[in-house]
């Protein structure tokens, strides 16, 4: 969405809620990656996901080559948070991430796991694929 169409949206949120963080988690991290700010995208990772998951993601970027909580290599160009299911503990959130822009533009999509108790992100993983 251009610039000029950004006072017709409105946003809230709470802090309260796990959904809430999980959206403004990615997307303070996402403008951090794209600005290049290496050491706020560090710091949110530090405030929003848990410790053992930080080293478990630390594991995978090793292994992969790539960002852990954008499963990517590039930076997206909008995002979309969405409850998807709650349960033992822990909320569940897809979050769709699009590449590039116009009819040719790419999608994926992560399965972003939160502790209810903390409401710290502890598990992200590729979406597992519709029907």
């Amino acid at each position: 969405m251009p610039d000029n169409q950004a006072s017709e949206v409105i946003r809230g949120g709470s802090p309260d809620s796990a959904v809430d963080r999980v959206a403004d988690f990615y997307g303070a991290y996402i403008d951090a990656v794209s600005d290049g700010t290496d050491d706020l995208s560090d710091q949110l990772r530090a405030h929003y996901l848990t410790e053992d998951f930080r080293q478990r993601l630390a594991a995978w970027e090793e292994a992969n080559h790539a960002d852990g909580v954008l499963r990517a290599q590039d930076v997206p160009t909008h995002w979309e948070v969405r409850y998807h299911d709650s349960g033992a503990g822990h909320l569940f959130t897809t979050v769709t991430l699009t590449w590039g822009t116009g009819p040719d533009a790419g999608h994926t999509q992560l399965a972003v796991q939160s502790d209810l108790s903390t409401k710290l992100i502890s598990d992200i993983e590729d979406a597992p694929s519709g029907p």
